[in-house]
């Protein structure tokens, strides 16, 4: 059974998230904890999270727009490192508030509600008619890139922002998607080697992910394979309105559950 739900789950959400360009971690990380520990469940959707860009890349990374790519996503990587560094500093900050729902305890911090707050407001700028049609110049790349690169290293939810910024720059739904895509990849590199160096530094680095754990993971690998080449087939279908509020609702929904301490 936990093969089917892992399976269903990764091909569900990648398929969607293909198109908003964030959200698998976020969504995928509460399935692996229905059978693993918090730890390894973190881990095992880190590594599905990497392969799947990898492979997303692999079949759409012709389509980035690399004049974005560079403009946004070199400020990106650099403030993703900040970010990463910056996330010991401020590990000792205290909650603000716990509660229990069932079995899942929630926890709201002052990280996770600045964050909440902060995609609340972009998810309306995709939500709100009057909203909807802006635009973002592209002289604003640089500072999207530093704001999306420095929380994306600092708690892992730098997608959300960039496909906030991208979605509001003028480029079709192909050059989004493959775009979002590569610098998705560029940033996913840059923190992980921060993290790596960090835990190395620490002598707290050991491997979380077990002989048992790796045919689940493999599960949730193949299926959001499956689920990039379904969005793929669909992908010619699907206007920038629909990927605006695509994101626009998957913002919304993250950021509440941010701001209530939820994930």
């Amino acid at each position: 059974m936990e093969y089917l739900i892992v399976a269903a789950a990764a091909l569900a959400v990648s398929g969607l998230t293909m198109y908003s360009g964030f959200g698998l971690g976020t969504l995928l990380m509460p399935v692996f904890a229905l059978f693993f520990p918090v730890e390894v469940a973190v881990a095992s959707t880190a590594v599905v999270h990497g392969a799947n860009n990898i492979f997303k890349i692999s079949l759409l990374g012709r389509q980035a727009d690399w004049g974005i790519v560079i403009r946004f996503g070199i400020p990106a990587i650099l403030a993703a490192f900040a970010g990463a560094a910056a996330l010991g500093l401020v590990a000792h900050f205290n909650e603000m508030a716990r509660y229990s729902i069932g079995t899942h305890t929630a926890v709201i911090t002052p990280l996770k509600l600045v964050m909440g707050i902060l995609m609340l407001v972009f998810a309306l700028f995709e939500l709100l008619p009057g909203l909807k049609n802006l635009k973002f110049d592209r002289r604003y790349l640089f500072a999207g890139g530093i704001l999306s690169g420095f929380f994306g290293g600092f708690s892992g939810h730098q997608g959300a922002l960039r496909s906030a910024f991208l979605a509001k720059v003028g480029i079709d739904t192909k050059a989004f998607v493959g775009t979002n895509a590569v610098i998705g990849f560029m940033v996913d590199m840059a923190r992980i080697a921060t993290y790596a160096a960090v835990f190395l530094a620490a002598g707290t680095a050991s491997s979380v992910i077990g002989k048992e754990q790796a045919p689940l993971i493999v599960t949730g690998i193949l299926a959001a394979f499956a689920g990039v080449m379904l969005g793929k087939r669909f992908l010619g279908k699907i206007t920038m309105k629909t990927v605006q509020t695509i994101t626009g609702v998957l913002l919304l929904g993250i950021a509440l559950a941010l701001g209530a301490g939820l994930v």
